[in-house]
């Protein structure tokens, strides 16, 4: 019964843009079925391999971070992640997977040396997870931290479909629009709303406020919303403030 739940999910395609695209193999990309598929594949693929195979026989210790087919495994030994990552594309191999060439890659994660009188962060060292990029900074007591920003592709994307809806919609009241707006950037905040990201929050937002004057502004063949008009429409129909949702801390 659940094989065969599975392989209707499997075959009812994805829509995009109004166009059903049926894969030939696997999941579709973004179906709704993927993650679930993924878990249950990958559990016995990845995840049972690495614990069970992997770590004992490794030097110094290890750990894995997986969701769905995405997954970062962290070695506090250099020579450990050279090798599994040798032999990690033949195991998938030996169950039809492969790794994708532009996303694997081993990083040099290790905490920056310790340099008194700089607060500098360590950028060059980070790598992108789950619409993230994990990077070594100073924190607010000048200790090395692991903070987490927007991953530069993820924010652009962001922003262009709010971009794309602005234009698509631009014939709706403005009620209308700034409470779609408005849900939209709650849950923006609901996934990129952790601590240390306020930052690229707050320019999501005014990327947003922009977009938002300049399809109000196509409405009609003579523009009339100035920025201190479109400041008076804001005091009526405001946007939701940047919100942590998520901290990092444990109290």
């Amino acid at each position: 019964m659940i094989r065969r739940v599975l392989g209707k999910w499997m075959h009812a395609g994805v829509m995009e843009e109004g166009v059903i695209h049926h894969p030939e193999r696997g999941s579709p990309q973004g179906g709704v079925i993927s993650p679930l598929v993924s878990n249950l594949y990958l559990h016995e693929v990845l995840d049972r391999w690495f614990e069970d195979t992997v770590k004992p026989r490794l030097r110094g210790r290890a750990f894995m971070v997986r969701f769905a087919d995405d997954a970062t495994l962290a070695f506090e030994r250099e020579e450990g992640a050279r090798r599994v990552l040798e032999v990690l594309a033949k195991r998938l191999a030996r169950f039809g997977l492969t790794l994708h060439p532009e996303k694997t890659r081993l990083v040099d994660f290790r905490r920056p040396p310790w340099r008194r009188g700089t607060r500098r962060s360590q950028r060059g060292r980070s790598f992108d997870l789950l619409g993230f990029t994990h990077y070594w900074g100073r924190s607010r007591n000048g200790h090395w931290v692991v903070q987490r920003k927007t991953a530069k592709t993820r924010f652009r994307r962001a922003v262009r479909q709010i971009g794309q809806w602005c234009r698509r919609h631009r014939h709706l009241s403005v009620a209308e629009q700034w409470q779609t707006l408005e849900r939209k950037l709650k849950g923006h905040d609901a996934y990129y709303g952790i601590t240390g990201n306020a930052r690229a929050l707050v320019r999501f937002r005014q990327a947003v406020r922009r977009l938002w004057r300049k399809w109000l502004n196509r409405r009609s063949y003579r523009p009339s919303l100035n920025w201190e008009a479109f400041a008076r429409l804001l005091q009526r129909y405001p946007l939701p403030p940047a919100r942590v949702v998520h901290s990092n801390y444990v109290a």
